[in-house]
Parts: structure tokens; sequence; C-alpha cells
């Protein structure tokens, strides 16, 4: 089975190379999904997470409340380092977990796990290949805050936090250029869709 990490920076379009390359045939888990499933009550995480940032983020049903919780980490490095050494650990472990099923399903198969910091926490290094999601700084600006009613600063302190797509360009072994019209970006997903299978032989 062939492994698959498929990343890029904020709205650089990960998510629309990931469900083209699952109507092709790949296998394909978003991180995030995986994320908020331990912070889920009953999870690896949740406990951990009240336990570090207090009663005030949980619902009144007991949930957490993502909303809450992302404005306490926002502008603060060292909680958000603290809420990733929280919650990473059993994300990883869960994609793990999901590879091994989709091997034991179908040998053959194309795993791809979509996440945003696969780089950043060397997470690249547990896949066959790496795909890099990318587009122009304007087109990442525009699109977050269309996609998120972000305002704009928000959106480029966001940016200003995360590594840069020319830095990242480094560890890819396929660069998706997603700036383009939708159906160019589908042809290049095509593409990397046959090499994927040539290179899971």
């Amino acid at each position: 089975m062939l492994r698959v990490g498929l990343t890029g920076g904020l709205a650089t379009g990960k998510s629309f190379v990931g469900a083209v390359l699952a109507e092709l045939g790949c296998r394909v888990v978003q991180a995030d999904e995986l994320g908020h499933a331990v912070l889920e009550p009953g999870g690896e995480a949740y406990a951990p997470v009240v336990e570090r940032f207090g009663g005030e983020i949980v619902d009144d049903d007991g949930r957490i409340e993502r909303k809450r919780l992302a404005a306490i980490v926002f502008n603060d490095a060292g909680k958000l380092q603290l809420l990733n050494s929280l919650v990473h650990p059993a994300v990883v472990e869960r994609e793990e977990a999901w590879m091994q099923q989709v091997e034991d399903a179908d040998p053959s198969a194309i795993a791809v796990v979509e996440a945003a910091i696969l780089i950043e926490t060397s997470s690249y290094r547990r896949f066959h290949k790496l795909v890099l999601a990318v587009c122009s700084e304007a087109q990442q600006i525009e699109r977050a805050m269309a996609r998120d009613g972000a305002p704009r600063e928000q959106v480029l302190e966001r940016l200003r936090r995360q590594m840069p797509l020319q830095e990242k360009k480094k560890f890819a072994d396929y660069v998706i250029d997603t700036s383009g019209t939708t159906d160019e970006t589908i042809e290049q997903v095509r593409r990397l869709y046959e090499s994927l299978r040539s290179e899971n032989v």
C-alpha cells in the first residue's frame, strides 16, 4: 500500500485535491476530522485538554466548544503548542490505525492523509510520498476570508504563523497549483493519481 501525505497552507485547496483523489479511487481521511473526534467526550484528548484549559471551554452538553478553545490559543504560541502536544499524538495514532485498516482491506490501495501541519511536525516522514497544494498568497487571503468569514487582518495573522509555501515545496514530491481554474486543478490531480498508481507496484 502507498502512504501519501497531502498538505498545504491556509486555503490552498488541499481538501479539494483530496476530494478529487477520493473520486479517482484513493482512500482519503482528513486529520481535522480525527482531531475533532479525539476532542469529543471520551476521546483520547478530551480530558487532558479540559484539565489544562479549564471548564470554560466546555458547553452545556459537556462538549469542548472549539471556537472558545481557538480563541484562547490563537494569539498565544505557547498555548497553541500545548494544545498541539495534547491533540497531535492522538490524531497520529488514529491515522496509523486507519492506514492499517485500509492496508488490511486492500494491500494495493493508495491511502491519503490530508493534514495541515505534516511538515512542521515532521509527520511527513511517515509517508512514502508528500503532495503539496499551493496557490498565490492573494488567493489564500481571498479564499480564507470568503470561507471563514474572517477579517483580513486575522487571515494575515494566521498566514504569518505558517511555514511559507516556498519552504514547504522543498519537502514535497508533488506540487498541485490550485491558482487556476477548477478544471486545471482537476487535470493536475488526475496526472498525480496516475503517477501515484505507477509508484504503487
